[in-house]
């Protein structure tokens, strides 16, 4: 093909990255709109470049002409998450969904490669609106806690170094550090509860500060600089030590001292 056709080809598939994109990290955001731990922690996604294609498809002697039906990984979508729990949830999550069809998942956690790579894998069947129609594409969802992640990433990088022909004394390290990667994911399941709760206390604090923040600003627009400046001298008193019953009695104080003045 040339660059053209490649660019034409590739259109559905940017496009469907780009979807996934915003649907999986609106799930995200609707977990923190309802104040609710999210086990979705990031996503990123990214189309496969030419050169990587053609390279795949030359070791897997896929031609040309067959790549969009055999080739799965051409639209690649990485959910993150924080802990091991959370990847089951994810999965739970993207099957029950209507607006694409899991054609099948590769389980690399419970199956744990040679090189010690873990993530759980889902192909799926993605409907692209087109303007000359709907086309379905194949895209592949890593799910991966952070601690794989950074492996993984590692590991990535190796491969293209030393043209997947990484040396045997770096695979042995690469495979102490991936199970070093797997029982810091075990430590971190251990005390789980304690960060999630950590967590949800700062997120609280910062909304506090936030609206308390707003509501300042509000009375110097009003022209209540002393007022204004008073409640910013107590808000920077309970920035760092604060506690959240005094934040949410500063910000109760300057919401009445508001309707005062309307």
């Amino acid at each position: 093909m040339a660059l053209g056709e490649w660019k034409t080809f590739l259109i559905p598939y940017k496009q469907a990255v780009e979807e996934l994109k915003v649907k999986l990290r609106s799930i995200r955001k609707e977990y923190r709109e309802k104040n609710e731990y999210s086990p979705i922690e990031f996503v990123t996604g990214r189309v496969k470049e030419i050169s990587s294609i053609l390279e795949k498809a030359n070791k897997f002697n896929i031609p040309l002409d067959r790549i969009g039906y055999e080739m799965e990984d051409i639209a690649g979508i990485r959910i993150m998450c924080q802990f091991t729990s959370d990847i089951e949830k994810v999965v739970e999550l993207v099957r029950q969904r209507k607006d694409m069809q899991i054609i099948y998942e590769k389980d690399y956690i419970t199956n744990v490669k040679n090189s010690g790579y873990r993530s759980y894998h889902m192909i799926i069947k993605y409907p692209v609106s087109m303007a000359e129609g709907q086309k379905e594409i194949l895209a592949e969802l890593q799910i991966r806690t952070l601690a794989m992640n950074f492996w993984a990433t590692i590991e990535h990088s190796l491969n293209y170094k030393y043209k997947h022909q990484i040396p045997n004394d770096i695979k042995l390290k690469l495979k102490s550090a991936a199970d070093a990667a797997f029982n810091l994911d075990k430590l971190m399941m251990e005390i789980k509860d304690e960060i999630k709760d950590a967590q949800k206390l700062f997120e609280v604090k910062s909304s506090l500060v936030s609206y308390i923040m707003d509501n300042i600003l509000t009375l110097q627009s009003m022209g209540k600089i002393a007022d204004s400046n008073r409640y910013q001298v107590q808000l920077n008193k309970l920035i760092e030590e604060g506690e959240v019953f005094e934040l949410n009695s500063l910000l109760k104080s300057t919401e009445k001292t508001i309707e005062m003045y309307k």
